[in-house]
């Protein structure tokens, strides 16, 4: 395993520790509202400061753009690591088992490593730029479906800012007329980690953060698939608009969208 990526992993397992802990008295825990519908803990905190000491540990000169630490970099680096340390807060806070911890690294701009670790399942998928994309060490690939009418699919819905809304409902229902089912379970960063592993077939979604999409977005190219924005572009990360998918629907499904 890439020296950086075992790093990522211990990181990505300490704060899920942390979590998992907390798990067992949710009712104790005093959530804040950053914004309406936009939750964060103390638990987020506590496992985001984790990931931070344990990568500062390692590597004291790298550049961090941490969620909660108010999206800023902390430190200059041609390595800068994007952490989500809860993906799915509001599931959490919900005991509502699909969460996880996202942790990507780019090397000057480039995504090159990421590691999603789902503490529910024990599942850890990684991925190194070149080399691939894992669940639990076993490679993996994206599905080999080639007509969208035969594919499930995944979303997400805008729940912070709603401008979007009436846009994402006439999407949600040209997939749901178009599809074997959609499926919405409120974690980006699994939602991409399920495209890799090919559990679905594609994923959408709008108004997304690079910490919510980086890792699962490296995965899902390592896998053989594609990601882009809404528009088949290449600025997903920057717009946050994405759209994954294996190669053989990835039309299909950026027709569908666009049709919407």
């Amino acid at each position: 395993m890439h020296p950086m990526l075992t790093i990522a992993v211990k990181a990505a397992r300490r704060a899920a520790s942390v979590i998992q802990r907390a798990s067992n008295n949710l009712d104790i825990l005093r959530p804040e509202q950053k914004r309406p519908n936009d939750f964060v803990s103390e638990v987020d905190r506590a496992s985001e400061q984790t990931i931070i000491d344990t990568l500062r540990e390692a590597y004291p000169d790298h550049a961090i753009l941490a969620e909660e630490s108010g999206a800023s970099r902390m430190g200059k680096s041609e390595y800068e690591w994007i952490i989500d340390p809860l993906d799915g807060t509001t599931n959490y806070l919900h005991g509502y088992p699909q969460y996880c911890v996202s942790i990507a690294l780019t090397v000057r701009g480039a995504l090159t490593l990421g590691v999603i670790y789902d503490p529910c399942r024990n599942d850890l998928f990684t991925a190194c730029r070149g080399s691939g994309a894992f669940l639990n060490d076993r490679r993996i690939r994206v599905g080999k479906r080639t007509m969208l009418a035969d594919c499930l699919v995944a979303t997400g819905h805008p729940h912070v800012n709603t401008e979007k809304l009436d846009l994402d409902m006439a999407q949600l229902k040209a997939m749901i007329q178009r599809t074997v089912g959609v499926r919405r379970e409120g974690s980006a960063a699994l939602d991409l980690a399920y495209v890799a592993c090919g559990r679905t077939d594609g994923y959408w979604e709008m108004n997304l953060n690079p910490w919510d999409i980086a890792a699962g977005a490296l995965l899902v190219q390592e896998a053989g698939g594609i990601v882009t924005d809404l528009d088949g572009n290449e600025n997903w990360l920057e717009s946050g608009d994405i759209l994954a998918a294996n190669p053989k629907i990835m039309h299909q499904m950026l027709q569908v969208l666009n049709q919407a």
